[in-house]
């Protein structure tokens, strides 16, 4: 009698790599949709720091979504091969971080439209930390 093949295991999750690069490119890709509704809405997206004026641009946004994302995350998930508990600390981390950032655009003294431009953007990226990591945690 032949022995019986092992169950499969399926898994839901996204691999490491993957979960980064759905991430950064969805973060992006948000932000970058709310940049253009800020603009047509007729936004100045211009922030005033120390009396300098500094316009948001497309490749600033990239990068402000792109890379905490992936140098927070890609962090989380390196610790996690050491112990795997450090994917849910590093939601509850990372989300609450995003969301302590609102702060910034909320004290930039800019447009009602470009704050609330940028205060959605740091939303976004804290909820793609949080949609990355699990996208992460089920694959394990």
């Amino acid at each position: 009698m032949p022995a019986a093949a092992a169950p499969s295991v399926h898994r839901s999750g996204f691999t490491w790599w993957k979960a980064l690069v759905t991430g950064a490119v969805g973060a992006a890709v948000v932000n970058l949709i709310v940049l253009a509704v800020a603009k047509l809405a007729g936004a100045s997206l211009i922030v005033v720091d120390a009396g300098q004026e500094h316009p948001i641009t497309v490749g600033g946004v990239i990068g402000a979504s792109v890379v905490p994302l992936v140098v927070g995350t890609g962090a989380a998930l390196l610790m996690a091969l050491w112990k795997p508990v450090f994917l849910r600390i590093a939601q509850y981390v990372g989300g609450g971080l995003a969301l302590l950032s609102v702060a910034g655009p909320l004290s930039s003294g800019s447009d009602g439209g470009t704050v609330a431009a940028l205060s959605l953007m740091h939303i976004t990226l804290g909820v793609a930390v949080v949609i990355t990591l699990t996208l992460h945690r089920r694959h394990r």
